[in-house]
């Protein structure tokens, strides 16, 4: 019988694997090599079944334990990368302009991978894992386009659990929360339609910039003045335009506002909505305009299961030691499309720390590979608690 590699030295080789992956980052449901390379590795574990084209370009992998029949449990990564210049300057650096993986979905494919390997060679579990290497987490809502194509009911999950990096967290440390764990994230557009005409006669025109100038401050007395303060939420304009830097002189007929709102409560979400739609149309009235909204629902707010919480605390402090395991970190306005499969599923997803890096989204990020070794132990540790024994 062989010798199960060792996770160091798995560890060490999924280093090199997430560098791989980092040069040649993909975009959401567009993932060929990324697949591929994901596919591939898992083949030559000796998983026992590998499955890719679910959501176009997920790929999910079945390892059955030595020890008897029990329940299903499914590791979940994301694959993706975001539409960015990267500026690390690092030799691994991307390969592809205007594509980079600031959100270390490179690192949390390789951790799973290597988890996968250690996992088809030991089997010393009893049950079955379901390895799910999602894409599209950046905007896609790829875990809900795999759910709606059936990766539950197909592969008999049970319990679903996720990790993601986070910078400013010592490597080799977690961080958890039962009940919300991130925020809801929506996103509107808003354009505002005045008359235009000549800047030196304004009463002759109907200002759309003006509009949209008083519609930017209104907005943040939403989380100001209509929402508890103990009730976190967030507006942010993130975007405006309007008229023409070529003709200074000139007021445009139509001014664009776009931003997000996080919101952690769902009756929260609910009347915020609402909240933001009366003071988009009153602002809009005021200043004689017309306002037309896009509302963009985004993902839902991501909710660990209590009890999974208690599982994910219980492998991390075997793992790191439960002094450098914090179980009631603050919620954060961040979102996670593993917030669907949370609410299918009970589940938790957990904090890795990725040590003194810029931060996620941020041209200067990347993935720690230090950290490797410490989510491949959470994972195969977490699957060895969880799969102690038939009995489940």
């Amino acid at each position: 019988m062989a010798i199960p590699d060792t996770i160091e030295a798995i560890a060490e080789e999924a280093a090199q694997w997430r560098r791989h992956l980092h040069q040649y980052p993909e975009l959401l449901f567009d993932l060929p090599m990324t697949s591929e390379f994901v596919a591939g590795k898992l083949r030559s574990f000796g998983c026992d079944e590998v499955v890719t084209g679910i959501a176009r370009s997920g790929v999910v992998a079945v390892v059955k334990g030595n020890l008897g029949s029990g329940r299903t449990i499914a590791l979940r990564a994301d694959m993706d990368a975001l539409p960015m210049a990267e500026q690390t300057n690092l030799p691994h650096a991307s390969k592809v302009l205007g594509r980079m993986h600031a959100c270390g979905h490179d690192g949390h494919t390789a951790m799973l991978l290597a988890s996968a390997r250690h996992l088809a060679s030991a089997r010393d579990f009893a049950g079955t894992v379901v390895l799910v290497f999602q894409p599209a987490e950046e905007g896609g809502a790829g875990g809900r386009v795999m759910i709606e194509e059936g990766l539950l009911e197909r592969f008999g999950i049970d319990e679903v659990f996720g990790m993601h990096n986070e910078p400013g967290r010592p490597v080799g440390s977690f961080a958890i929360r039962p009940g919300p764990m991130l925020a809801a994230a929506d996103r509107f557009v808003i354009t505002l339609r005045g008359r235009g005409g000549h800047a030196a006669s304004p009463h002759e025109a109907r200002d759309p910039v003006l509009a949209c100038a008083h519609l930017v401050t209104a907005l943040q007395s939403i989380a100001s003045r209509h929402v508890d303060p103990f009730d976190p939420v967030v507006v942010s304009v993130t975007h405006m335009a309007g008229g023409s830097v070529e003709a200074l002189n000139v007021i445009p007929e139509t001014a664009v506002i776009g931003g997000t709102i996080r919101t952690i409560d769902p009756a929260t979400r609910q009347a915020v909505e609402q909240r933001f739609r009366d003071i988009v149309t009153s602002t809009a009235r005021l200043f004689e305009a017309t306002a037309e909204i896009e509302w963009r629902p985004g993902y839902p707010v991501t909710v660990n299961d209590p009890a999974m919480t208690t599982a994910a605390i219980s492998a991390a402090s075997r793992v790191a030691g439960s002094d450098r395991v914090d179980g009631n970190c603050p919620c954060t306005m961040g979102a996670e499309d593993f917030s669907y499969m949370l609410e299918k599923r009970p589940g938790a997803i957990i904090w890795l720390g990725n040590g003194d890096s810029a931060g996620l989204h941020n041209p200067a990020y990347d993935f720690n590979d230090n950290a490797i070794i410490h989510g491949v132990r959470y994972w195969t540790t977490l699957v060895n608690e969880r799969l102690a024994s038939a009995a489940g």
